[in-house]
């Protein structure tokens, strides 16, 4: 299995992880600079991008760029063509699939399922 690196800024892409049962790396607002180390997925939440500051300079430090190798993002379908674009512009730039998608802090299905596609990936 791959690891996980998050940002939550609501509470809401941290429900969703802790409902995982898997341990991630929470990216802090205060010190963003942490290695991951290895292959790792990142789970955004769909906010403006001036709010993702923390998330770039996370993603730009030493080798986490080029470890990311899927984006997850929480939102909310109601921002219709907004829902989750903040995971799929950082899947864009940095050339890696948007691997999974969930409303809020998630259901029990998406929680399964995620577990699943992080599985998956830990296999390739």
């Amino acid at each position: 299995m791959v690891d996980i690196a998050f940002y939550s800024i609501t509470g809401q892409t941290r429900h969703f992880v802790n409902k995982l049962g898997l341990t991630g790396y929470e990216i802090n607002d205060a010190d963003p600079f942490h290695e991951m180390g290895r292959q790792f997925v990142l789970i955004v939440p769909a906010y403006d991008d001036d709010m993702m500051d923390s998330v770039v300079d996370f993603l730009q430090y030493k080798t986490n760029k080029t470890n990311c190798i899927a984006v997850a993002g929480g939102g909310n379908r109601n921002f219709n063509t907004l829902y989750n674009h903040t995971a799929r512009d950082i899947a864009t730039g940095l050339d890696v699939p948007v691997v999974f998608e969930f409303e809020f802090n998630g259901t029990n299905k998406d929680v399964e399922n995620f577990k699943k596609v992080v599985t998956d990936l830990g296999t390739k």
